[in-house]
């Protein structure tokens, strides 16, 4: 692709490239997410963009130096893929597209799950919606614990084989998960996975206990949903305020969920006293933070508005220095899980890299 870049190094634009895991592909530090895209069903809720604005934002972002659009089959049931198709149109050789599988798209007791029948079939249908020949990543949008991991592996193996896939990935997983899976691959000499989308922000850094060090540990790039915690850390919430009235939060969407209110405040307004020494947005701070995480790779970013979509692609090149890097992890932290109390108290000694990424 003409916008790639070795990792660690920019284009004219300040957008950086990473390596996506062990694999050779190089992706913008920004995703576009694309969950806004269509508004059907309970996914109006995010927003309803339509082919005109999805073309607008992508646009935006590709002139931005993003090269990587995230999406899903379960997204406005379809439609999302469908929109994404027609607004990459003209960006073919400039993007490469994400998409997934896992969840219900039908009735049927086969319309969801990891199985063969269910995976080839979503694959067929992403890529009629997507208007494509291939699918760049394929990720697994969720764990199944009934199909065993030989037969969705293979499915996958026998999808990338048939050039149908390039990559895959999964999202949402355990590391046991994880770990079992990458077994299966190597055991089989199937396809391993490359990534792993999830949930990662300021206010929720609980895949710092596994998630962070298994994908150090295993060579698997972090892609991360959600970054600004669906709003929260956009800066609209303020202790003492009523929540704002577009805020997902208002209504049954509760992904992430609060624990400790106060705690989030906390946040906001250390995010905003640093937003305001550099002049930008606490969305850009909390950005700018994940991406000085230890292997994350890209941010997945989505917006209502283009006004919106431009803030958070501002966060590429905002550089926070590591006493405001130390200062967001203070007032952010939680207290550590057994075992990793036990072993902050005994092994700090002997730490792998992937160890260090919570105890170092």
């Amino acid at each position: 692709m003409s916008r790639s870049a070795p990792s660690g190094e920019g284009q004219p634009n300040g957008m950086e490239y990473r390596t996506l895991g062990r694999s050779g592909l190089k992706v913008s530090t920004m995703t576009m997410g694309t969950m806004t895209f269509g508004g059907k069903g309970g996914f109006g809720k995010l927003g309803a963009t339509d082919v005109e604005g999805a073309t607008r934002q992508i646009d935006l972002c590709v002139d931005h130096g993003v090269n990587l659009v995230d999406t899903a089959d379960m997204y406005s049931a379809g439609v999302s893929e469908e929109i994404v198709g027609q607004a990459t149109k003209n960006h073919r050789d400039d993007v490469y597209l994400a998409t997934k599988c896992r969840f219900p798209m039908g009735e049927g007791p086969n319309d969801g799950g990891a199985s063969r029948q269910h995976i080839v079939k979503s694959v067929e249908d992403s890529l009629r919606r997507l208007d494509v020949s291939h699918i760049d990543l394929f990720q697994l949008h969720g764990w199944d614990g009934v199909t065993p991991l030989e037969e969705t592996l293979e499915a996958l193996d026998t999808l990338v084989s048939k050039g149908k896939i390039r990559y895959i990935g999964c999202s949402n997983y355990s590391a046991w998960h994880i770990m079992k899976a990458l077994g299966v691959s190597e055991r089989e000499h199937y396809e391993r996975f490359v990534s792993q989308q999830i949930h990662y922000t300021l206010q929720a850094r609980e895949a710092e206990n596994e998630l962070v060090p298994v994908s150090v540990d295993q060579g698997l790039g972090i892609l991360v949903w959600s970054p600004i915690a669906g709003g929260l850390l956009s800066g609209k919430f303020r202790r003492g305020q009523d929540d704002p009235e577009t805020s997902r939060h208002l209504g049954e969407w509760s992904e992430p969920p609060v624990h400790d209110r106060e705690r989030l405040y906390d946040i906001i307004e250390a995010a905003a006293e640093v937003g305001d020494a550099h002049g930008v947005s606490v969305a850009q701070v909390a950005n700018a933070w994940l991406l000085r995480k230890p292997g994350v790779t890209s941010l997945v970013i989505g917006a209502r508005t283009e006004e919106q979509l431009a803030d958070n692609l501002a966060a590429a090149d905002l550089v926070l220095t590591d006493d405001e890097v130390a200062r967001l992890d203070e007032v952010s932290a939680t207290p550590l899980l057994y075992p990793y109390w036990h072993q902050k108290n005994t092994i700090t000694d002997r730490l792998s890299p992937a160890d260090a990424t919570l105890l170092g």
